[in-house]
């Protein structure tokens, strides 16, 4: 009985000693979890800051182009800027900057979603199709309906700027 006893004793000790070292992994888990966090919350305070794009005060989803027209725009427009757009031709709204960038046009046929420079002055969001000399800047990521229902009317107000 007393060999029972004390093999059950040995195996409890094994087990909480086992516990013990499950924990302090755990501990040391945390601590790994919480040194990344603190990193990842460093990195994000330290990380500029998203330029943004607004219609009637709905944020929408663009990807941008890579190219000095968009570097332009994007650091005139970093403490915000507005445009009021009109719509043209039933497929685009149409706003003026408020000054000249550099702008690269060529020839091309848009899509529904893209924006463009025009003119070096104007940017244009076209919900339909034309086909013009124009500078691209990005493209809008929503579905036809979805461009129709924020765009298809006389007026929107573009905002535009870093948050």
């Amino acid at each position: 009985m007393k060999k029972i006893i004390f093999a059950i004793l040995i195996f409890i000790g094994f087990s909480l000693l086992g516990c013990s070292n499950n924990n302090n992994n755990l501990n040391d888990l945390d601590k790994t979890n919480e040194t990344e966090s603190q990193k990842n919350t460093g990195d994000m305070d330290s990380e500029e800051s998203v330029f943004v794009m607004k219609i009637d005060d709905i944020v929408v989803n663009i990807t941008w182009e890579k190219n000095d027209s968009v570097n332009e725009l994007m650091e005139y427009a970093k403490n915000g800027i507005t445009i009021t757009m009109h719509q043209y031709g039933g497929f685009e709204q149409v706003g003026s900057i408020g000054k000249t960038i550099t702008s690269n046009d060529s020839q091309i046929t848009t899509n529904p979603g893209d924006v463009v420079l025009y003119s070096s002055n104007q940017i244009v969001i076209f919900f339909g199709t034309n086909s013009w000399s124009y500078t691209k800047l990005g493209h809008i990521n929503m579905n036809q309906s979805e461009l129709n229902s924020l765009l298809n009317k006389s007026n929107v107000t573009l905002k535009l700027g870093e948050e």
